[in-house]
Order: structure tokens, then sequence, then C-alpha cells
């Protein structure tokens, strides 16, 4: 085997996924911090680690559901579905397969008005900061913002 046969493209074709797989880390990082969230809230977890207690507070409020849903289980539904365009947006390169790059990014965006909304909650009504709500909130603007790029990347 010559080194002219491993002129495959893959330096380029790594580059051009590498928002995809940063889109799909940390949607598989945001799927987990959502079940935690989850799980303790119907208490199939006893404890939820968080360091200065508002977490609890948060939780157990009355915005922590939406339309009688928990906002922890919205976010775990949300990161799957982000996942999984994360991973369909892996298959082929965005200029041939543009619908999981764009699903994405409107879908992430979305995600981060119901952070902004949330965290708002958090801040100017119950006083209270959640520090996985928080992380939650940096890793769907994350999402947003890795989807954006890749969108940019592939317009040029």
């Amino acid at each position: 085997m010559t080194s002219s046969d491993w002129s495959i493209p893959w330096p380029n074709a790594l580059t051009d996924m590498r928002y995809r797989m940063t889109s799909a880390l940390l949607s598989l990082c945001g799927v987990l911090l959502a079940a935690y969230l989850y799980l303790y809230k119907t208490g199939r977890i006893g404890t939820l680690a968080c360091g200065t207690g508002s977490c609890e507070l948060v939780q157990f409020s009355s915005y922590a559901k939406l339309l009688g849903i928990e906002v922890s289980l919205i976010g775990l539904a949300g990161y799957l579905v982000l996942l999984a365009l994360a991973i369909a947006g892996l298959s082929a390169p965005a200029d041939q397969r543009p619908a999981p790059v764009r699903a994405l990014l409107v879908l992430a965006g979305l995600g981060v008005l119901f952070s902004a909304y949330l965290t708002s909650i958090e801040l100017f009504v119950l006083h209270a900061i959640c520090r996985w709500c928080v992380g939650s909130a940096v890793i769907i603007t994350l999402i947003f913002g890795a989807a954006e790029l890749d969108r940019r990347r592939t317009a040029r």
C-alpha cells in the first residue's frame, strides 16, 4: 500500500462534520442531565446533588410543569430529538443532506428560548438558581452555536 492510497478525504470529512459531532456529544450530555433531573423529580433516585439547595426549590415549584408535563421530561425528549438529528446529520455532508442540520438549528434555537424563559422564572419569580438547569441552558446554547456554525460553513 502506497502513501497515495491514503489520500482518503478523512481530514476534510472530519472537519466538515466537527460541528455535528459536537452537537451529538452535547446532546448526549443533555440527555444524561435531563434524565437525572427527571429521575429525581419522579422519585426514582433519592437525592439531588446540588451545592446550593436551590435545585429542589426549582424542581418542586409550580413552574416545573408545563401543561401538566414535567419540564425535565420535556428537556429529555428535546435532547433525544437533538441527538437523533445530530446523528442523522453525520450520515452525509450537510450540503447533500441539509434537513437534519436545519432542523437541529431550529429546534436548538427553540430550546435556547425555552431555557431563557425558564431561567427568567428562576431569577425573577423564584429567586433561586438550579445549577443543573444552568448547565442545561449552557448545553442547549452550545448546541445552537455549533448548529449555527455548521450552517454558516455549509452556506459558503
